[in-house]
């Protein structure tokens, strides 16, 4: 694989909501974490953690999902049911959640980056093994019963739900970007 085909590769990785078995085996599971791990980390504090639900651990989030809704005032039962089912849109879900490291060179905001590229190269290193991918949150994500189910503290959040599988159909290719409106060169002499 040449150099030119590995960034066509990264900027070929679309999000797709609509996932089905197969998911990704404990083995490549593991190897996407390895990658993730790989990810710019100031100090290695690797302030953050992976939690891998599947089967039964999925409805466990979804019914976590309703009753964080209702404990938001919800009260319609076809958004409490959609909050309920949306861990159920893919066969794996990976949560990513901050584990916070005191340190007085690495902020907090520099941590949150870090969990950021990390699930970045989750979402890299599992479509690099054929599968389709997804990262949500959503405002029910750091509610208390999100947190308390994966023992989230106070001081910590979910940065990330990457649900993962295997798209029901072709992912279309992604439209050339016109990088030119996110770009400012400075060169000092203006």
């Amino acid at each position: 694989m040449t150099n030119s085909d590995i960034l066509d590769f990264i900027k070929s990785r679309r999000s797709i909501g609509n996932l089905v078995a197969p998911a990704p085996n404990r083995e490549q599971v593991e190897q996407a974490i390895e990658v993730a791990l790989s990810a710019p980390d100031h100090k290695d504090l690797n302030p953050y953690r992976f939690i891998v639900l599947e089967n039964q651990a999925l409805n466990t989030l979804g019914m976590a999902l309703k009753n964080a809704a209702i404990a938001q005032g919800e009260t319609d039962e076809k958004t409490l049911k959609k909050a309920e089912n949306m861990p159920l849109r893919a066969p794996m879900i990976i949560a990513c959640v901050t584990d916070f490291k005191p340190h007085d060179k690495v902020p907090h905001w520099e941590q949150i980056a870090a969990s950021s590229c990390a699930v970045q190269n989750l979402l890299l290193a599992l479509s690099a093994q054929g599968f389709a991918t997804v990262w949500r949150t959503g405002p029910l994500a750091n509610a208390p019963a999100i947190k308390q189910l994966f023992n989230v503290t106070a001081d910590n959040q979910v940065i990330a739900f990457v649900y993962v599988g295997t798209a029901v159909s072709t992912i279309p290719p992604r439209s050339k970007i016109d990088v030119t409106p996110f770009i400012v060169y400075d060169n000092g002499t203006n």
